[in-house]
């Protein structure tokens, strides 16, 4: 007689809700948050009504950032009820406990512990021991093909406008073995493209005094240039962010034009006028900057350089701020973000004299937008007929003739920040194409941000 065999019924997980407000940093910490929540057995739901508990991810850089995260934890609250919050904005817990008093728990940025031990008091864990939760390369909140590695937290820079240092602390540095060991699990799971985060890429390692460790046989030091040399042995694209132009920094356009790196550097200028850099509290040596981007471009011309840049900031004048637009003229940057100057609280720049009026920070911010936008289209513009790869994004649908489009990113382009490149007809060359897949796209046409192109037939 044959026994029956009982199955196992394995209990429905708890459902863990995120919202992750703020910049790639805070996003890492989200998927960090998330990954240790699916090995403790948690399930993830898309949505307020699915969640047992909704975890907010909060940004606190500007005052704007911070209504922002109270209108998403108002909402959560007022659409699941159950919500714990965390990130940059947990240092200011009785503001959060002042407006809404039923939040579950508060805890600060980077505090993984304590807001997995929050959860689990929200809803505990059920046990299961036949499950596998968590893939190899960890939870992402990122499509699968790109990936934000981050290198360090806090920062040991005292800008005047920058309240992160009080937010995150001074710069800790993780150990390179750990970071290169994530970088090659992340390749393994399916990345194709590596976006180096941190407060201040170019100072990994300061702090550890760019102690070696063993990696592939070998030692390795805690610094950025050395670790780029390992990631550009990963065989993806590598891309530099926040990266503050030390003289260091010369080492690895050499990387970039050997194709071990992807030409892009991130770096944070904020202005160019030296009085402005000097009340920011930031070094004034722009002229240097100016020779030493002229030498990158003649080591890799295909080089791309972004940047961001504060206007209104207070004691900025006409003349400072014709100076720099000059320096953009002469910089020819290929990429560029302005902001008009915000008051956060805490910042030392806000005790600043001469503040700028808000009607004048809005035609500088336009007149700024309008000068580099010109720049940008006439750099797209010298792009048409060139051949570049494209990792490609998205694949569209087939529209009523058969056509299916694809959205990529060049070489010069960071997901999120920069532009696109938007590909005609890929089903004629690439029937088979995928997110991730990187081809070779002749372009067609440009506008100020954008790329127009087709891709190349494969032979």
């Amino acid at each position: 007689m044959r026994r029956a065999i009982m199955a196992t019924k394995i209990p429905p997980a708890p459902k863990v809700g995120m919202v992750s407000l703020g910049c790639p940093k805070a996003l890492v910490d989200s998927e960090r948050i998330l990954t240790k929540l699916r090995a403790d057995g948690y399930a993830m739901s898309p949505d307020y009504a699915g969640a047992d508990v909704v975890l907010v991810n909060t940004c606190g850089f500007l005052d704007s950032a911070k209504e922002e995260s109270l209108q998403a934890i108002g909402e959560a609250i007022a659409e699941n009820g159950r919500v714990i919050v965390t990130g940059c904005m947990g240092n200011e817990a009785e503001l959060i406990r002042a407006r809404f008093p039923d939040v579950l728990a508060v805890t600060g940025a980077h505090q993984y512990e304590a807001v997995v031990n929050a959860v689990h008091e929200a809803a505990p864990p059920v046990p299961n021991a036949f499950v596998d939760l968590v893939p190899e390369g960890g939870l992402k909140l990122t499509p699968r093909h790109y990936s934000y590695l981050k290198i360090s937290e806090g920062c040991n820079h005292r800008c005047a406008f920058c309240i992160i240092p009080s937010l995150r602390g001074d710069l800790v540095s993780r150990r390179v073995d750990a970071v290169l060991r994530e970088a090659e699990k992340l390749v393994q799971a399916g990345t194709k493209e590596l976006l180096v985060i941190s407060q201040d890429t170019s100072a990994y390692g300061v702090d550890i005094r760019h102690e070696a460790r063993e990696w592939r046989g070998r030692p390795v030091r805690a610094h950025m240039t050395d670790l780029a040399a390992a990631l550009g042995e990963l065989g993806v694209w590598t891309r530099l962010h926040y990266v503050y132009p030390y003289p260091h920094v010369d080492q690895v356009i050499p990387l970039m034009a050997e194709g071990k790196l992807t030409p892009y550097l991130d770096i944070p200028f904020q202005h160019a006028a030296p009085s402005v850099l000097k009340a920011m509290k930031r070094p004034a040596n722009e002229a240097k900057v100016l020779e030493r981007i002229r030498s990158w471009r003649a080591i890799c011309p295909d080089i791309a350089i972004r940047s961001s840049f504060v206007v209104g900031f207070p004691g900025e004048t006409e003349t400072d701020f014709q100076y720099l637009l000059d320096w953009l003229e002469e910089a020819q940057l290929d990429r560029v973000g302005a902001f008009r100057f915000e008051p956060v609280e805490g910042a030392a720049a806000n005790a600043l004299p001469d503040a700028v009026p808000e009607a004048v920070k809005e035609e500088r911010y336009a007149r700024i937008m309008e000068a580099t936008a010109r720049i940008s289209a006439a750099k797209l513009q010298a792009k048409i007929g060139r051949t570049l790869p494209v990792i490609i994004d998205e694949v569209g649908e087939a529209d009523e003739d058969g056509s299916v489009g694809a959205t990529g990113r060049s070489q010069a382009d960071a997901p999120e920040i920069d532009g696109n490149v938007f590909l005609r007809d890929v089903q004629l060359s690439h029937p088979a194409l995928a997110p991730g897949d990187i081809i070779d796209v002749t372009i067609e046409d440009a506008d100020e941000h954008d790329l127009y192109g087709a891709a190349n037939h494969v032979l």
